[in-house]
């Protein structure tokens, strides 16, 4: 009985799998400078996207420094993305880790909430690589629109200790089971839900449609960890910081469980603006 054999990539696919390859092999030093040039460039070139980034930073009364700093911080996060897909693995540091092996020791289920800032991918990654083999994380992982981008996508993001979850009904019910079961789920809260599955609810002060999501999951887990990313200069690595909410979600309030959300997602932003995705159409 033969195996069932994968179909050929299309062009367009193979051409992007072995650029993202190639490029992975590259010093973290060098794909930084080229993604702070293309950060630039794209704000140059994009009006939507340099009024998301004003409107945004002036909504979080964050510094003109910090503010420009991101401009060039929004293209190291898109350049660095084949090194730590296809390359050696970057240097790592844990803070708040000891929280993560006490979880996974008492078998405890873990929910970690993390914002889209700096090197969010790694958080996954670095995870699989410390733990995924004693506990795998399950992630919701949407299909890219461009189809032939999926081959690309799935040999970066599929690896052993990461379950892919669909973002659809059915992957939100493999994730509230992962958790009942005592098991590891990663969620991205600060981002626009589909329809029918947000409400909405403040972020830096103004009205946003929030997910509701993150909140059901926080409250099924045994432990909620609020994890960032910090991207270090010239190439040196990445600090990875673990932490627990300062404040527990309050109940039977969707709204205001969403927004509480928020606020934990907000306070990791503010300890390292310069890095976060400020052209993001958040309140769309």
């Amino acid at each position: 009985m033969s195996l069932p054999t994968q179909p050929p990539l299309s062009l367009a696919a193979a051409f992007w799998l072995r650029s993202f390859r190639a490029l992975g092999q590259l010093p973290l030093v060098v794909l930084h400078v080229l993604g702070w040039v293309m950060g630039w460039m794209t704000w140059s070139m994009s009006r939507s996207y340099r009024r998301h980034w004003r409107e945004n930073t002036q909504q979080a009364a964050i510094p003109e420094r910090d503010a420009r700093a991101a401009v060039g911080a929004a293209g190291q996060m898109i350049a660095e993305i084949p090194r730590l897909w296809f390359g050696r693995p970057v240097p790592t540091t844990w803070e708040g880790g000891e929280l993560i092996e006490e979880a996974l020791q008492s078998g405890r289920s873990v929910l970690f909430l993390t914002p889209h800032l700096s090197a969010f991918e790694l958080t996954v990654i670095a995870y699989a690589q410390a733990w995924g083999e004693r506990q795998p994380i399950s992630v919701l992982f949407q299909p890219p629109r461009k189809t032939y981008l999926s081959p690309l996508l799935n040999a970066g993001r599929v690896r052993p200790g990461v379950d892919p979850v669909p973002t659809n009904m059915s992957g939100v019910k493999k994730l509230l089971q992962v958790l009942k079961k005592g098991g590891v789920v990663g969620l991205l809260p600060d981002q626009v839900p589909p329809p029918n599955m947000g409400v909405v609810a403040p972020f830096f002060g103004k009205s946003a449609y929030t997910m509701t999501l993150a909140a059901r999951l926080a409250e099924l887990a045994d432990e909620v960890f609020l994890a960032s990313v910090e991207r270090l200069a010239w190439g040196r690595g990445y600090v990875i910081r673990v932490t627990r909410p300062e404040s527990a979600l309050p109940e039977g309030d969707h709204v205001a469980a969403a927004g509480q959300v928020n606020l934990w997602m907000e306070k990791l932003i503010l300890r390292n603006p310069a890095q976060y995705l400020w052209g993001y159409n958040r309140y769309k």
